[in-house]
């Protein structure tokens, strides 16, 4: 190693790897990129991250590529590993900040008894169990100084990393196998949270008594542990109200961005904590999270804090963290039947007191026995507290290399095995044959049947979609004749950062989703009033959901509550938005939520409705929510097939109510219906078209039969739709604009001029596309209707439908033009 931190390059003959700063930016390089390549082969397993970097730094270390003595000594010489363990406890420090940030202790309290029974039993179990291991392992073990190492020391060591839930880790998991929203999730949660809090205290007392080796004794201990007592009070008394100033003063409504000075005091906050536990005695990281435990959750200053480092600690410094775990953990150590042995003692004791205390609380609990087995099993997970604890052992000379190993590949193991071990025992209805279910669900009843209340799930990811959808939802519900319920569903996407983990504790089965309700923060309060008056409103019942997922399965989520709920149709926000007057200003949300839409669009069990938002709704931002104003202008455009027929059936129900002025624009050509008629390829598709006609007059027919009068009805004859609706767009006469997404219709010739040209936002369809792409100069908002088909059995449909009601046809269209 020289003694410059750069080297002066290859050219100068100088080799780079022997200075720290390039062999640390090549050594967090390679973890990245191993832990990567290891995360996306164990997707499929459903496996969380944490695994694939405890892995990818076993591979990097001695136990895999480390046994090759050139590799080690180049890429991870034994004069680096204080740097990148250093750089890896920094990530670690500011991710316990973020942990304490975001952890409400207010809402642990809340959890309930029965979860904090099932975390108390979920503890005592393995640390009574730890008593005998600790026994069986003592002799296992040999410091490098050969200091006798106490029995008080091992035992709390061993109960601690034999007792603890990974809390995030666990969160996650639960988001894979969809259960977050269970009782068993919820359960899980509520009873890992209480654990997670018991880890961080047992974790301080280990800390103290473990000392520094020689220097350890009962009083070092005792002052330890007041001292650390005192710097906690000292924190909540003192440092707490002058953060509770802070954030309400950067929470004020004219602080758009705060001040750089807060951020670099709460930032220099952290650090020096960080050094008074050191200082103290107890490990650097204690300190960080108890100085989160500060800052005021749910407030605008917390958020802000940690959007500006949760990305940089939780995905490139952390890794660095595992991967450096993994580096220390060398299986070639146990070698004889005696270490194999311990590791199969350790991994069962580990288990089956987790397991085992955890299913016999939950049975005395009423709950069911595979319910109580899952939890058991759901609790054994292990994460980033455990290899914590394992990393400060070894640090204290408490374990040595080989029971170090011992104890990483238990909690490897552990956490390996809960998501199969769950998958196998626990199979809610939800995911067992869901495919089947979605086949045999009877179609939805008509948006327009009167019989019972209309059923519809709306989605939505934040505050922006709340006007739009209150805006939409307003004339849908005005029926005198049937009633509305509205499920609100929050979609919230589950990442790997802390904040989206932590507020899963916040979700509530009932009233509305992550708001706390201490917080005094005026947009959520808007928020919540706004749906407490709607839900007021005679015709409608609105009830609250909550969906924590991944993008990628977040769809699964909708579709099962469209299909639980019976829901006559999913309501969609777009991904984008457009502020201001024109397209001046667009906000895009993601490629992510587009690809939420689409999955929705193929896999829903109901019709779908995607609400393209350019404005409509701002007024119910300022309060009223039940007021429309007079003579809202709505235009719906027909031009043929089930799409169509199922916007004329919302355009109907829209009809009804006395502020809405509905506009009902068909387009027809007949020389080009005869054309389409004579150029079919087959019979059978001839046949289809035909079909397909006749169900859009017979539409058309009952729509101008009840409506006649009340609505506009106007038909343009034209070859080219594309125009006349760029046109319709353009004329900012209409606020909102309906039409159907028109999969049906792609085959014939009026479509051809609008799908020449590649659609930019194809899943909305050709119409849809055009009056939603940029550059066209259209202020109106748009909703896009795709009616619910049937697999494998649409076209049937249709024939027998067409077959049955073509006598009613005939009759109802000589009926109106005689009545003309």
């Amino acid at each position: 190693m020289h003694n410059t931190t750069s080297s002066d390059g290859a050219w100068q003959g100088d080799n780079p790897l022997n200075h720290p700063l390039p062999l640390l930016i090549i050594q967090i390089t390679l973890v990245l990129f191993i832990s990567r390549i290891l995360s996306f082969f164990l997707k499929p397993l459903r496996q969380p991250k944490v695994v694939a970097e405890i892995i990818g730094g076993i591979l990097l270390g001695p136990s895999g590529i480390g046994r090759n003595k050139t590799f080690m000594n180049t890429v991870f010489p034994s004069w680096s590993t204080p740097i990148l363990e250093s750089v890896a406890s920094i990530g670690l420090i500011f991710y316990l900040f973020l942990v304490g940030v975001e952890l409400d202790l207010r809402t642990i309290g809340r959890s309930g008894r029965q979860a904090f029974n099932i975390a108390a039993a979920g503890i005592s179990l393995p640390f009574i169990f730890a008593i005998g291991v600790t026994f069986l392992l003592q002799r296992a073990i040999r410091t490098e100084t050969n200091v006798e190492v106490g029995y008080i020391q091992l035992f709390i060591f061993l109960g601690v990393s034999l007792s603890i839930t990974a809390f995030p880790v666990l969160a996650r998991i639960l988001a894979e196998l969809k259960l977050l929203t269970t009782h068993v999730g919820e359960t899980a949660m509520a009873a890992a949270a209480f654990n997670d809090v018991a880890a961080w205290v047992l974790l301080a007392l280990a800390v103290a008594l473990a000392g520094g080796g020689h220097k350890n004794s009962v009083l070092t201990s005792i002052l330890v542990l007041f001292s650390g007592v005192a710097f906690v009070a000292f924190m909540m008394l003192a440092v707490r109200p002058m953060m509770d100033r802070v954030a309400q003063r950067c929470s004020r409504e004219e602080y758009d961005v705060i001040d750089e000075m807060y951020i670099c005091l709460t930032l220099a906050g952290v650090m020096l904590c960080a050094f008074v536990t050191d200082l103290i005695g107890i490990h650097s990281i204690f300190g960080a999270f108890v100085f989160g435990l500060t800052i005021p959750q749910g407030g605008e200053f917390a958020s802000r804090v940690t959007k500006r480092i949760e990305d940089f600690v939780s995905t490139l410094l952390l890794p660095l963290y595992f991967a450096s775990s993994g580096l220390k953990t060398d299986v070639a150590k146990l070698h004889g039947v005696v270490a194999w042995g311990l590791l199969l003692v350790v991994i069962a004791t580990a288990c089956v007191g987790k397991i085992l205390g955890t299913f016999a609380v939950a049975m005395m609990c009423t709950i069911p026995v595979r319910e109580s087995l899952t939890l058991g099993v759901l609790m054994n997970t292990k994460g980033l507290v455990e290899l914590i604890v394992l990393n400060i052992g070894k640090e204290k000379k408490v374990l040595n290399d080989e029971m170090f190993t011992i104890l990483v590949l238990m909690a490897l193991f552990t956490t390996f095995i809960t998501t199969p071990a769950v998958a196998a025992i626990y199979k809610p209805s939800r995911s067992a044959n869901s495919l089947i279910h979605l086949r045999r669900m009877p179609k939805p009843p008509p948006l327009t049947d009167t019989e019972e209340k209309l059923r519809i799930l709306a989605c939505i990811h934040g505050t922006g979609n709340i006007p739009s959808l209150i805006s939409f939802i307003e004339p849908v519900r005005a029926t005198t004749t049937s009633k509305l319920k509205l499920y609100v569903m929050q979609l919230t996407e589950l990442t790997d950062s802390s904040s989206s983990i932590l507020m899963v504790l916040r979700s509530r089965k009932s009233g509305f989703p992550f708001i706390n309700r201490f917080q005094r923060n005026t947009t959520h309060e808007q928020i919540a009033t706004a749906f407490q008056a709607y839900g007021h409103v005679g015709q409608v019942t609105v009830h609250h959901l909550t969906s924590i997922s991944s993008l990628a399965t977040i769809h699964e989520d909708i579709c099962h509550v469209a299909k639980e709920k019976c829901v006559a149709m999913i309501l969609l926000p777009f991904h984008k938005r457009w502020r201001g007057e024109d397209e001046e200003t667009v906000e895009n949300i993601g490629q992510g939520w587009r690809e939420v839409n689409q999955r929705v669009l193929q896999n829903a069990p109901c019709s779908v409705a995607v609400l393209v938002n350019r404005g409509v709704g701002r007024r119910y931002q300022q309060g009223a929510v039940t007021n429309v104003s007079s003579g809202k202008r709505v235009c719906m455009i027909f031009i043929g097939g089930p799409d169509d027929r199922k916007a004329l059936e919302l355009g109907s129900r829209m009809a009804e109510h006395p502020a809405i002025r509905l506009s009902l624009v068909r387009f027809t050509s007949d020389r080009e219906a005869k054309e389409e008629g004579q150029n079919c390829n087959s019979s059978t598709s001839a046949n289809n078209w035909e079909e397909e006609k006749m169900l859009d007059e017979v539409a058309i027919s009952e729509f101008k039969t009840k409506w006649l009068g009340a609505v506009e009805y106007i038909e343009k004859d034209t070859c080219n739709i594309a125009e006349e609706v760029v046109t319709i767009g353009k004329g900012k006469e209409y606020e909102f604009i309906i039409v159907g997404k028109g999969q049906q219709i792609l085959e014939s010739t009026m479509m051809l001029n609008i799908q020449d040209s590649r659609l930019e936002h194809a899943e909305l369809g050709p119409v849809g596309d055009l009056l939603t792409s940029s550059g066209q100069g259209i202020t109106s908002s748009v909703l896009v209707i795709q009616d619910h088909h049937l697999k494998n059995s649409n076209e049937t449909t249709i024939r027998e439908t067409a077959s049955a009601n073509s006598t009613v046809i005939n009759t109802t269209i000589s009926e109106i033009e005689s009545s003309v």
